[in-house]
């Protein structure tokens, strides 16, 4: 009988997506699925939910268990197989809303600001040492299982539990699995009969390098489609497409990415420009885009929760997320194909970094998950794929180091923030961020540093 521990297990409607899928998994229906999280209420919903659904899909015949806290964190994790992490330190308020609202003070806009940009800086030095802690932990209660990162910033929060602990594991996100069906649609294609694809990169900046069907090559009828929409929906009072900033990059650089238009715009310096505010009507770029949507899932869900924990009928039908697959694979020898986020230590991309994690194709068996071979990278997409990675690894010698001065030269590094910011402002930026998430004793005590309450991790 296999575990799966759920890390943040509050994200109910996440935890349903990964563990109804086990549930309907015939290698995983007798699992022992633990619950964690910090969130008495939060895990009191899910819990009750994925009772019932085990009740209504899988026979009853999963165990579940939930353990609130910290105190209860390695009873969670003792003997897992599996674990899930889907967590969010700080929460909207007050860390998202500090993310945001100190940098637009200093003239710094964001979209998302979760993976870099000052934004994804800041999350990584929150989320990095919990993930971390929980990797400690696993070293002590179950050194042998399967860490399934979702958390963002997937390559660097990855990269910390990869190099930080002796625990395997592997970053997934969502966006490998659709970016090429979705493309087509977008373009207004044709579904392809045997549409093949090969990605490869670093997360949210993942490169579509093929895209065919039946051996034809989709590209050339892709980037004139594109070019169109581009040209159209840069008109002024235009109605205005999604994912201009994708399709435009495509036309500048050749190829496709797997992340979406509000993510991209703030990796790169060529988007949100105060000397060229015209740029965010054009392009369609939607800033202060990640609260908005934490307004609406907190509004939502005081309805959804009710749909889901006191709906008695409630049902699943299994997701494209690979989590239930990897564990699935993993059970029973048969092979899976994934998009996955892992250590470029094994040359996967050549002309990366081996310290970066990067996300490639990999084969999950009863070996684990082992990345695929992909060799260089088109030098323009790996000199993009470059400026992302270098604030990356700067971010994780603070983290590593609890070094300050690796903070402020993440941010100096970063694309976006240094097309913006002079060096005086970056500094000042950054300390009063540090301030405002209690951060200043990591950079002062060292390893003595206890996570602060306002984090609620």
């Amino acid at each position: 009988m296999a575990k799966i521990t759920f890390m943040g297990a509050g994200s109910s409607v996440f935890a349903k997506n990964i563990l109804g899928d086990a549930m309907l998994s015939p290698a995983l229906h007798d699992a022992h699925i633990a619950l964690y999280d910090i969130d008495a209420k939060r895990l009191r919903e899910s819990s009750r939910m994925l009772r019932t659904l085990n009740r209504n899909i899988n026979k009853g015949r999963a165990k579940i268990t939930a353990h609130l806290g910290k105190t209860q964190r390695k009873a969670a994790l003792r003997d897992a197989n599996y674990v899930v992490n889907a967590i969010q330190v700080g929460g909207y308020e007050p860390s998202t809303m500090i993310d945001f609202d100190i940098p637009k003070k200093f003239g710094l806009r964001q979209t998302i600001a979760d993976t870099i940009g000052i934004g994804g800086l800041f999350r990584t030095l929150r989320t990095a040492p919990v993930v971390m802690a929980f990797g400690h932990d696993m070293e002590q209660v179950c050194p042998d299982a399967w860490f399934l990162n979702y958390t963002n910033p997937m390559c660097a929060v990855t990269g910390a539990l990869l190099r930080g602990t002796r625990i395997r594991g592997v970053g997934l996100c969502h966006s490998v699995q659709v970016c090429a069906p979705r493309l087509l649609e977008y373009v207004g294609m044709e579904p392809a009969h045997d549409l093949q694809w090969k990605i490869a990169g670093i997360n949210h900046q993942a490169w579509l390098l093929e895209i065919t069907d039946g051996g034809k090559d989709l590209y050339p009828e892709i980037k004139k489609r594109a070019a169109r929409i581009v040209r159209e929906g840069r008109k002024k009072g235009a109605d205005k497409p999604r994912d201009m900033v994708r399709l435009e990059l495509m036309r500048q650089f050749g190829y496709y990415i797997t992340e979406s238009s509000e993510h991209s715009s703030e990796y790169m310096p060529y988007w949100i420009k105060s000397n060229y505010p015209e740029l965010i009507e054009e392009f369609n770029i939607p800033l202060d885009e990640y609260p908005r949507r934490c307004i609406r899932q907190i509004e939502r869900w005081k309805t959804q929760s009710k749909e889901m924990t006191g709906n008695t009928k409630l049902n699943h039908t299994r997701t494209h997320e690979y989590g239930s697959y990897i564990m699935e694979a993993m059970e029973t020898d048969i092979p899976y194909r994934i998009g996955g986020n892992i250590l470029n230590e094994g040359d996967y991309i050549t002309n990366l970094p081996r310290n970066c994690v990067v996300e490639v194709a990999c084969l999950v068996d009863r070996n684990g998950v082992q990345g695929t071979y992909v060799g260089d990278l088109p030098e323009q997409c790996a000199g993009l794929n470059r400026t992302n990675i270098s604030p990356q690894l700067v971010t994780l010698e603070a983290v590593f180091h609890h070094n300050r001065d690796a903070v402020y030269q993440a941010a100096m590094l970063d694309p976006h923030t240094a097309s913006e910011l002079s060096i005086d402002d970056i500094r000042k930026m950054c300390d009063e961020m540090i301030a405002a998430h209690q951060m200043e004793s990591y950079f002062k005590k060292g390893k003595a540093f206890r996570i602060p309450t306002m984090w609620n991790a």
